[in-house]
């Protein structure tokens, strides 16, 4: 049976003028591996800004029925790829691309502190390592954009109508040239490019369980 599979990444943000998942998300939209044979890869690059995510996600959701969400984030500060096991109902005051802050600390006032994030995070922790790119588990998506859109995907999926499940992955910033100085090795687009064929692979077998 065919699937559909939203892929998403973001833009700049305040203090990240290169963001690599939009990158990573247009090269994914041209994979072609046989085990998404029968996969619809959809991709979209929000703007990094809660208005975004607000009216876009929907959108996304309505207009395609995904069977499976996979997200793309930059953690600057992250050295490995890191699978989000959860959001946080937690707001940050910084603001985002546009300048705009929602003005509170939380995202949903009056309801538990975190969401699961309805992933298969042991299988794509799996499917990372085996493309031989460093990766961990992670309780904590942060407070900012990426966290927000964890939770916005972990609502989407609890509805009747919604996708089977969804994974928010974040990156670390990457080496644009071969030559740039680091005291430790960092990750390159492939590498990104490697572990995103992975992750999409697994979420497509682990929607067919």
């Amino acid at each position: 049976m065919a699937l559909t599979i939203l892929v998403t990444g973001f833009g700049p943000f305040p203090g990240a003028p290169f963001n690599p998942t939009g990158l990573l998300v247009k090269r994914l939209a041209r994979l072609r591996r046989p085990s998404l044979a029968n996969a619809k890869i959809i991709t979209h690059v929000f703007p990094t800004s809660y208005t975004a995510v607000d009216r876009d996600l929907p959108r996304l959701i309505a207009r395609y029925k995904p069977d499976a969400l996979l997200m793309f984030g930059l953690a600057t500060r992250a050295r490995t790829l890191r699978i989000e096991t959860r959001a946080r109902n937690a707001l940050a005051l910084l603001p985002d691309a546009g300048g705009q802050s929602l003005r509170r600390t939380t995202i949903a006032p009056g309801i538990p502190a975190a969401l699961a994030v309805p992933t298969p995070t042991r299988r794509l922790l799996a499917a990372v390592r085996a493309a031989r790119v460093p990766a961990a588990l992670s309780r904590d998506a942060g407070r900012y954009l990426c966290n927000y859109l964890c939770w916005r995907a972990a609502e989407a999926v609890a509805k009747s109508n919604g996708p089977r499940l969804a994974a928010f992955v974040h990156v670390p910033n990457i080496a644009w040239t071969a030559r740039q100085p680091t005291k430790r090795r960092r990750l390159r687009l492939a590498d990104l490019t490697r572990a995103g064929s992975a992750l999409l692979a697994a979420v497509a077998s682990a929607c067919h369980v």
